[in-house]
């Protein structure tokens, strides 16, 4: 460089008349941070740290503004809306080197690791290639940042980020909100604290109505981050200009305004460089004495050194708060490292760590099972305790509730037991409905049984978790998570035989009705309880030897039978009543007999709905059989389920 008009804008003058950078001593320790946090995940992208974000509507300039800082061209450029996602922008400033040494400016996209771009043309074309691919070809815009490293010894060390400028009017692929959605996606940079606020607004428009201003207000009420910046002075109607939005007098900043002269497209369609556009904004300053007093808010370069000061002010405001959170997490993370024990480089080392974790695991799983652990809790039960609350508290007491008759009114039985004897009259109790009965209450036990299994199966994961989450388990949380999908596939693939087992069981004890069986009732047993309850209930003291019994079966009364009605008169009647009764048949022999019709049969039958003796002795009977029968069938499940889970899962 010749002269210190040709110094690029990122740098400037100290008052010793060396050449400083913005934040030379800070930023590049801010600069490594972003380097950090940008290759990370999780609690750390949430801290924030200082940048700049450029803020303005469609075509105010913007791109220009951030251009100039960087002394590069390198955005793209067009008609309409030109930045269409969020560019983070990441200056590294690099110490020049020995002659000799490559000293040229190179550019890196985080998508594009490892490949550095020499020619920033191309950089600007692998920007509108991102562009399209994220947001498509026809003005789409995206919320997915570009980053972009540029590495050069004139620049500042610095994260500076363009934002699509504020549109009114969807064009192309542009939702309806469009608008709404670029307003959201501006705030949610500029609402962080450590964010520096360049407010672009033109000045060829009322400032009273500047979007960029309007949400730098939004996100900066107190005016202590924003920086605003009038663009375009050149082009002002004749006989105005801007110095009255310089001195703050139409919307006063804290901070105050910098007016800039950007390059035209006309200029930039000449590739006029940055360095003469320079020297076109300070001749244009020196000719308009509307200006005159203002140098220090006139200018690229006022802007640079304004940026400088600004930004080293909020550096030093937030710095505090930032160390603090920086060390807090530090604490966590040197914590979190602890945790994870000595770092073990042998494949010996690591199979005796291996083989000590499970055995600590098998021996852990196994004592809280047994009810053996050191750690007995006194306020709920855990463990096996639970498996044996389940046992007998939930699957054995709730089998014991169950009435197997609880389902079956006492017309199905009738039901049954006419099906049962066909077109014949019932004399005795038929085996073949009390077999029906009992299996379908049988089969009833298979669910319960299947239940209770899943139920030990959940607490055996429970307590394998449980045992899961010692120290030394967290330290390998890979093998933690192989533990418990091996665990999880042993239990589900114990299950599996129980199950099958279960149902076995059941289709046994359905397909043999044992009713030979030392505990079944009998059915001499059943019919004298049955005449026992049916004699309690209409009030009658058992019967003495003088009393006659009430019949079942053949010993029914001939009343019960029908038999007077068709016979009893026989044996009474006299020669003359017969003599008569013939006469007086022949006598109407010559009148036609009416037919007799009979009424259809309905589709569903039932039995009639008065109940007889017979038929009330014949259900007691019912019942008393398949209760007996159902609770033998019980009592095994309830021995037998248990035993199988303990042998196949515990």
């Amino acid at each position: 460089m010749n002269s210190m008009d040709e110094l690029p804008p990122s740098l400037s003058v100290g008052a010793d008349g060396k050449i400083v950078t913005i934040g030379s001593s800070v930023i590049p320790i801010i600069n490594k941070l972003q380097d950090i946090f940008a290759s990370t995940s999780g609690d750390l992208l949430k801290i924030e740290l200082p940048q700049v974000a450029v803020v303005g509507s469609q075509s105010s300039g913007k791109s220009s503004v951030l251009e100039a800082l960087v002394g590069r061209d390198f955005l793209p450029r067009g008609s309409g809306i030109c930045t269409r996602r969020p560019l983070i922008l990441q200056l590294e400033k690099r110490p020049r080197q020995l002659d000799g040494d490559d000293q040229r400016e190179w550019g890196e996209f985080l998508h594009l690791p490892g490949k550095r771009f020499y020619d920033f043309s191309k950089i600007r074309q692998e920007i509108q290639a991102e562009t399209d691919k994220e947001a498509g070809i026809n003005r789409g815009v995206s919320v997915k940042p570009i980053r972009l490293k540029i590495s050069s010894a004139n620049v500042l060390n610095i994260t500076l980020v363009d934002l699509p400028g504020i549109t009114k009017v969807p064009v192309g692929d542009q939702p309806s909100d469009i608008e709404a959605r670029i307003r959201t996606m501006v705030m949610s940079f500029i609402s962080q604290e450590a964010c520096i606020i360049l407010a672009v607004s033109p000045a060829n428009c009322d400032l009273a109505t500047s979007d960029a201003l309007q949400m730098a207000r939004a996100a900066d009420p107190s005016g202590y981050r924003t920086i605003g910046v009038i663009t375009k002075l050149d082009i002002m109607d004749r006989g105005t200009n801007a110095r009255n939005f310089l001195l703050g007098g139409v919307i006063p900043l804290r901070l105050g305004y910098i007016g800039v002269v950007n390059r035209s497209q006309e200029d930039i369609n000449k590739n006029r460089s940055i360095g003469e556009a320079l020297e076109h904004e300070e001749q244009f300053f020196r000719d308009h004495t509307a200006y005159d007093g203002l140098s220090d808010c006139c200018g690229i370069r006022q802007l640079a050194k304004k940026l400088n000061q600004v930004l080293e002010q909020h550096i030093k405001t937030i710095l505090p708060h930032l160390k603090a959170e920086l060390n807090s997490h530090l604490l966590d993370v040197e914590k979190e490292l602890h945790s994870y024990g000595e770092i073990m480089e042998s494949k010996a080392e690591q199979g005796a760590i291996l083989l000590n974790i499970l055995t600590k695991y098998s021996e852990a799983l196994s004592t809280m099972v047994d009810g053996k652990s050191k750690q007995l809790s006194t306020k709920a039960l855990s463990g096996g305790a639970r498996i044996h609350y389940i046992f007998q508290s939930i699957f054995v007491k709730r089998l014991e509730e169950v009435d197997p008759c609880d389902d079956l009114t006492d017309d199905d039985i009738r039901t049954a037991i006419q099906n049962a004897t066909g077109p014949k009259n019932t004399i005795f109790v038929p085996e073949l409905p009390i077999e029906v009965l009992v299996r379908r209450q049988i089969e009833r036990l298979l669910d319960p049984s299947l239940q209770c299994i899943r139920h030990v199966h959940e607490e055996l994961i429970k307590v394998s978790r449980a045992c899961e989450a010692n120290d030394e388990m967290q330290r390998f949380p890979v093998l933690k998570r192989h533990v418990d999908e091996v665990v999880g596939k042993f239990l589900a693939d114990a299950v599996k035989p129980a199950e099958e087992m279960f149902s076995k069981i059941i289709e046994i004890e359905m397909g043999y009705i044992n009713t030979s069986h030392p505990s079944f009732l009998g059915g001499s047993k059943a019919v004298e309880t049955a005449m026992e309850e049916l004699r309690t209930l209409k009030g009658i003291h058992p019967q003495t030897n003088s009393a006659k019994p009430i019949a079942f079966g053949v010993g029914f009364s001939t009343s019960t039978w029908g038999m007077p009605s068709l016979f009893g008169s026989r044996g009474t009647s006299s020669k003359s009543q017969a003599n008569g009764s013939v006469n007086e048949t022949f006598c109407d022999m010559d009148q036609k007999p009416s037919v007799i019709k009979l009424s259809e049969p309905p589709c569903i039958l039932r039995p009639p709905e008065m109940q007889t003796e017979t038929e009330a002795a014949q259900i007691r009977v019912t019942k008393l059989l398949v209760r007996s029968y159902y609770d033998i069938v019980r009592k095994n499940i309830q021995d037998f389920v248990p035993k199988a889970i303990m042998y196949f899962l515990v």
